[in-house]
């Protein structure tokens, strides 16, 4: 009888899993505003500007965090229970290294890959699990043009658990795949400040503006070349605003 209701058990979990995917498919990551950057075209327009990152950049970046800041940590799941013991609180924590893996940003294949390193914990309806492992995602980037600001956009590929039961493994992988993909997103990378232009000529009595029309992006000498497209217009200069008595 045992044995019978052990099968049932394992066969529903299962099932479940299958159930999830088959109707709502592989987690993706939240909706991230402005479209995909695209490679520039075969020639640089006039009014462009050109931004290099390299890897290392993004990696100084993500060490500074880790060395000075608090760990990233996010709830797991949209329906993470509350009020538990902090040491089961169903959450996942970014961390510098794990699993055997660096948490770190890669310019591969013309792309951009960041294996991540975490651990965390999941207080399920039968028990506390506690579970490390690492997750293999690609930053997409993107464009707002009202906002003035190139976001990344992390997709996360796979979800690896160390030593995990298959049932449990079923039952957390989903909840880490969503979790990452939905509140790490977006991710500002720069923003219109960094990037646009205004600029007071005192001669003229007014500003030269430079506001971001497009962004391009390519790989190229191991770096990301981010070139940015202006549109160039002038404004009358706006006195300064005197202070309310």
């Amino acid at each position: 009888m045992g044995k019978i209701i052990i099968g049932l058990i394992i066969g529903l979990l299962i099932g479940g899993v299958a159930t999830f995917y088959f109707f709502v498919g592989v987690p993706r990551s939240a909706n991230t505003p402005g479209r995909i950057i695209q490679a520039p075209d075969s020639e640089t327009p006039a009014g462009s500007a050109r931004i290099v990152l390299r890897q290392e950049f993004f990696n100084d970046v993500l060490m500074t965090i880790f060395r000075d800041m608090n760990a990233p940590a996010f709830p797991l799941g949209s329906n993470a229970i509350s009020a538990t013991p902090a040491s089961c609180d169903s959450r996942i924590t970014i961390v510098k290294e794990g699993s055997g893996v660096q948490t770190t940003v890669r310019f591969e294949d013309n792309r951009i890959s960041a294996p991540l390193a975490f651990n965390g914990s999941y207080n399920s309806p039968i028990g506390c699990f506690q579970f490390t492992g690492w997750a293999q995602t690609n930053l997409e980037l993107r464009f707002d043009t009202e906002q003035q600001i190139v976001f990344g956009r992390i997709n996360v590929q796979t979800v690896n658990l160390d030593g995990v039961n298959p049932i449990i493994s079923g039952l957390v992988t989903p909840l880490v795949q969503t979790t990452l993909n939905e509140r790490v997103n977006p991710i500002p990378v720069l923003s219109g400040k960094q990037m646009s232009v205004n600029l007071p000529i005192a001669s003229t009595g007014s500003n030269l503006r430079a506001d971001v029309k497009d962004v391009r992006a390519e790989f190229r000498d191991d770096a990301l070349n981010l070139s940015v497209i202006y549109a160039f217009s002038g404004a009358a200069e706006q006195p300064p605003v005197s202070p309310t008595p």
